[in-house]
């Protein structure tokens, strides 16, 4: 591996305006890291990337780099492009393991981090560094959020995520309270009582969005993120139709083939997927039947009603008169993205959120309660692991601020 490694990170053309890095949403210096690791230095190489973003050997599976960073690289235009993808989870975790440094000297302060997603777990290791006394509240039983739960291990090992349990939250002594959900026995009042001085929402979106359609509620039904969680739980049968074809819906298909379902049919309204080529392409070969252009209509017990669509200039869809279409299934799952859950808001005086039930939050994560500050997923919607960390970077400046008792400099 280390020779293909080598082989790949020679290509880089070490731009002097990165195209590659304008492409990365949280901006990893790449063509720096690159050269580091070339020049005999893959411990500062590591250092580098961890600095910029605590969570880069997760991003390094995760990320859609077809279309950011491995995306953007000037040698793509006309070949392929240097697959950096592969170069940081080498670095990252071949460094990250050799990871010793203990936690910052306290600065006597405590922050309550509530949800360990990507957001959560960005912004604690953020504040850790800083010397903060950090407490990370976790309503599972283990680390993660959407990474252990809602990525199949085929595409994120939870390995990965044990060695970022150690290497980052035990060694700087961040402690974990699992199987604790905030707004039920605590609150976070309860929090503010015990002399937290900031505490930071990252709950993610946990509520499945619905159809809201004739057989929804029928006991061959499914969500996709309920399955993510636990599919050994599930009994589908020979036959899954899956009503989505984004990035969930590819992981339900893949997991579903994995576990031992024949046939896997998956439907678009439109007449393309909107999961990025990469997972698209994997599904396909894995066996999964892609269905364009159907939109669903009713769900039965022996599978889901289908009406052909039109698309029109504007991006709207309609239906085609007298095409409803039975495809057969033993089993349906509908993956058509999450809300949150508002118990949260709903204990907590001052605290808002909007029409989606989305967490009211400025760009820097300030919420409509002072001393509260939320980011990721629970304010904006499902989005990408990246683009939650490069968020929880500045929520996390925003925070020390507030804590340090200064103003905010605007960036």
């Amino acid at each position: 591996m280390a020779v293909h490694i080598l082989e790949e990170a020679q290509r880089c053309l070490n731009c002097k305006v990165p195209q590659c890095q304008k492409g990365c949403p949280i901006h990893t210096p790449i063509p720096k890291v690159i050269r580091l690791m070339l020049d005999g230095k893959l411990d500062d190489a590591g250092r580098m990337l961890f600095e910029n973003n605590p969570l880069t050997t997760v991003c390094s599976l995760v990320c859609n780099h077809e279309n950011q960073c491995e995306g953007h690289c000037v040698l793509g235009r006309k070949g392929a492009p240097v697959h950096f993808s592969s170069i940081e989870n080498y670095i990252s975790s071949t460094y990250s393991n050799k990871m010793t440094k203990g936690p910052a000297p306290s600065n006597g302060m405590r922050v309550a981090i509530i949800g360990s997603g990507p957001a959560g777990l960005t912004i604690a290791v953020l504040l850790a560094r800083k010397g903060y006394q950090v407490t990370i509240f976790e309503s599972k039983d283990k680390i993660g959020g959407v990474l252990r739960y809602g990525i199949p291990d085929f595409r994120l090992p939870k390995s990965v995520l044990d060695d970022f349990e150690y290497h980052h939250l035990v060694l700087k002594n961040i402690r974990v309270r699992p199987n604790t959900t905030i707004g039920t026995a605590i609150t976070i009042d309860d929090l503010f009582r015990d002399g937290y001085k900031s505490i930071f929402v990252g709950t993610g979106v946990w509520q499945p969005n619905a159809l809201h359609m004739k057989g929804e509620t029928l006991g061959n039904v499914h969500f996709a993120i309920n399955y993510l969680t636990n599919p050994d739980s599930y009994r589908l049968g020979e036959t899954l139709n899956v009503i989505g074809a984004g990035n969930a819906a590819m992981d339900v298909c893949r997991t579903a083939v994995r576990k031992g379902v024949r046939h896997v049919h998956c439907f678009s309204r439109t007449s393309k997927a909107a999961a990025s080529k990469h997972e698209l392409d994997y599904a396909m070969l894995e066996g999964v039947e892609m269905h364009y252009n159907k939109q669903p209509v009713e769900i039965v017990d022996e599978g889901v009603y289908f009406e052909d669509t039109v698309e029109h200039e504007d991006g709207t869809c309609e239906t085609v008169p007298d095409s409803r279409t039975l495809y057969p299934a033993d089993s349906t799952i509908i993956a058509i993205s999450q809300g949150p859950r508002n118990r949260l808001v709903s204990t907590t005086r001052g605290l808002e959120a909007n029409e989606r039930g989305l967490l009211v939050a400025d760009a820097c994560g300030r919420t409509t309660r002072p001393g509260i500050f939320a980011s990721g997923d629970v304010t904006r919607g499902a989005r990408t692991v990246v683009e939650a960390g490069e968020h929880s970077k500045h929520v996390a400046e925003a925070m020390d601020a507030y804590m340090q008792g200064r103003e905010l400099e605007e960036t």
